[in-house]
């Protein structure tokens, strides 16, 4: 059990409570946010009497997070008191300014737990809430629920994560960081640069990153040195001092085995161990055939192809796979000439076109479990040479974020129909199981994704991409959500030295 239910007074979410002005605390749309998602009840409270303008912008902010409604009349509020306590049970905790300390007493007789927030910057305010919680920000308020979650069964673990918004965002509305207990006993902290690291981390048993959100530039060498390579942002950089200050906290996964992921040379190496991966299967898994470009003007471009074996078409990558603009720049180039002045950015890597009739299988990994989803994708050859002869013998350029050179006469298909399940029996599952413990091994990472395609004719099973902590978006959230919670716990448990 964690904290049964939020209730919002208004007078923390407006600046003035006396006016029309409707401007709001600082805080607030980032507190609402977090509660949108959190798995705990969420309501607001207002008063009967405010102005119309501040009832319309909490009725649009009621309806988008989907939070419960209550209106009060300040010489009745025992009656809006036992109607929360009706709706919600266990610990409930109030949110109020320190501008409205009135409605305090009154709801500490049923209980509930008071967290008082110094909206308008009262230093001695929390010897006036003596009664309660006292905060500065409304952005301490996730942790206060983490730390009265993990007073309730100091079992549980706080989990903190960190990444980009939107990325957090996709995460987040699947139900994957809850602040209440999941069913292992995790409990979600959105880490934020708006309060100190340290003192986050400090509450924190394990910490999850994306940290490929975060960086800032790539240094390009030939050295396989990590921590020269990946050039992070000044907050990421901060993050990972704090860490380092903080021996017993636990990061799923290090930043340092993340660059492989960033390197496409590197995860190509990588790949060819694949060679050495026993299976039952008589079908054969590898990574694409490869070559290394610094300069497009090279004269012998047919004979160093021919040497990688590499035949074309051949799609061309930039080496660096993230954390940059042009990551995501590439080309299909379909003749040796078309080399010269292509416009990828270098070094990059050129890789082979397989063949895989539009289909791609999508697999990702979190922790011992692997899951797999079927998509669509680029056409054979054949048909990719007739866009190269519309697009008057030019190479196909494209941003593999924002589309993709497809076969316009094929219709999207979906996971369960038949097209789908006669596409799942060409793919050998235990063979490409056997290829995911053995890179979760070699990586040594807990949560990440790969792409493979079934070359035609051969069957051999091509990756041709890998990702760290991908959204598994494709994998049904009551089955990937669960398993993504038991890779963190049994990660953490694993690195404590904890009996399974």
């Amino acid at each position: 059990m964690g904290v049964g239910g939020i209730l919002i007074d208004t007078s923390v979410i407006f600046l003035n409570n006396n006016d029309d002005n409707d401007e709001v605390v600082p805080g607030v749309v980032y507190l609402l946010d977090k509660l949108q998602h959190s798995n705990i009840p969420t309501g607001i409270s207002y008063p009967v009497g405010l102005s119309e303008t501040k009832v319309s912008l909490l009725e649009k902010l009621i309806s988008t997070h989907t939070f419960q409604r209550f209106i009060y009349n300040p010489s009745s509020m025992y009656d809006t008191i036992t109607a929360v306590s009706s709706a919600w049970d266990n610990t409930i905790l109030h949110l109020v300014s320190n501008c409205n300390r009135g409605l305090v007493t009154k709801s500490l007789n049923f209980g509930w737990i008071n967290v008082v927030v110094n909206v308008d910057g009262n230093a001695d305010g929390a010897s006036k809430n003596p009664n309660g919680i006292f905060i500065e920000k409304l952005e301490e308020v996730p942790l206060t629920i983490c730390e009265l979650n993990k007073k309730l069964n100091e079992d549980n673990l706080v989990v903190g994560y960190i990444m980009k918004p939107s990325r957090e965002k996709d995460f987040a509305k699947r139900g994957a960081f809850p602040l209440n207990p999941t069913q292992n006993g995790l409990i979600f902290l959105p880490l934020t640069f708006d309060l100190p690291i340290i003192s986050q981390l400090k509450k924190v048993d394990v910490v999850i990153h994306k940290a490929t959100d975060e960086i800032s530039s790539i240094e390009r060498s030939n050295s396989h040195d990590c921590s020269s390579k990946i050039i992070y942002t000044t907050k990421m950089l901060e993050l990972q001092r704090c860490i380092g200050e903080l021996p017993d906290c636990c990061v799923i996964d290090p930043f340092d085995n993340i660059f492989p992921i960033v390197d496409r040379l590197r995860i190509q190496e990588i790949l060819l161990g694949l060679a050495d991966v026993k299976s039952k299967s008589q079908h054969k898994i590898r990574g694409a055939y490869f070559l290394k470009v610094d300069d497009f003007e090279d004269l012998n471009w047919e004979q160093r192809l021919q040497e990688a074996k590499l035949s074309l078409p051949n799609i061309v990558k930039p080496q660096v796979a993230c954390g940059v603009a042009d990551a995501h720049s590439m080309a299909i180039v379909f003749e040796a000439a078309d080399y010269m002045g292509l416009s990828v950015p270098l070094p990059a890597i050129v890789q082979e076109y397989v063949d895989h009739s539009s289909t791609l299988y999508k697999f990702y990994v979190l922790g011992e479990k692997v899951f797999y989803a079927v998509k669509n994708s680029t056409p054979n050859a054949n048909i990719l040479k007739k866009s190269y002869e519309n697009n008057g013998l030019k190479p196909l350029l494209f941003d593999s974020l924002k589309s993709l050179p497809i076969d316009g006469s094929k219709k999207p298909s979906e996971i369960g129909d038949q097209s789908t399940k006669l596409k799942e029996e060409h793919l050998d599952i235990g063979l490409v199981t056997d290829a995911a413990n053995h890179l979760r091994r070699v990586l040594d990472l807990t949560i990440f994704g790969f792409d493979v395609v079934i070359q035609d004719g051969t069957r051999d099973h091509v990756i041709v991409d890998v990702n760290y902590l991908p959204s598994f978006k494709e994998v049904p959230k009551e089955i990937a959500i669960p398993a993504f919670w038991e890779a963190i716990k049994m990660k953490y448990q694993l690195k404590k030295g904890v009996c399974l």
